[in-house]
């Protein structure tokens, strides 16, 4: 079974939402010292590594989409093994992995809604 993966990270979620409906498998889980105090954003995240099958993508990115916080411009992003996935709140981008002008987009919808440049780095 084809499958993509990406990670969450936890503090992401908007208070009292809820992830269910799309099942995924959850390959790992740590906090690390990562956030932009300067921003808004909290110093300790919590990532979600994950897989979830080719089948669920689209599934899997629209209820992301419906629980990502707006605020700080929190954003996930996954990859199947021909796609980019980068998902905001009520936002998803979706480009042939290693396309320029997809990853672009993406980006340049990232710092309108305030990411930080250094974190425009998902991989491809």
């Amino acid at each position: 079974m084809a499958t993509a993966s990406g990670a969450l990270i936890g503090e992401s979620l908007r208070v009292g939402a809820s992830l269910e409906g799309v099942p995924i498998v959850v390959d790992k889980v740590v906090r690390a010292d990562c956030g932009d105090v300067a921003v808004g954003q909290p110093l300790t995240w919590t990532f979600i590594e994950f897989q979830v099958a080719v089948e669920e993508v689209d599934a899997w990115a629209v209820k992301l989409s419906a629980v990502l916080d707006e605020r700080q411009g929190w954003y996930c992003d996954f990859r199947s093994p021909d796609e980019t996935f980068v998902v905001f709140a009520g936002r998803v981008f979706r480009y042939p992995r290693g396309e320029v002008s997809g990853r672009s987009r993406a980006a340049d919808y990232g710092r309108s809604v305030g990411v930080p440049e250094a974190q425009l780095d998902w991989p491809e």
